[in-house]
């Protein structure tokens, strides 16, 4: 889906408050 590349892209730039946000703060990417 692009909507969850979009997402992580997001949620590079903006602050860690979405709870997906803090997924993609496990490293996994």
């Amino acid at each position: 889906d692009n909507q969850s590349v979009e997402l992580l892209q997001k949620g590079d730039a903006l602050p860690a408050k979405e709870p997906w946000a803090s997924m993609a703060s496990t490293g996994e990417w």
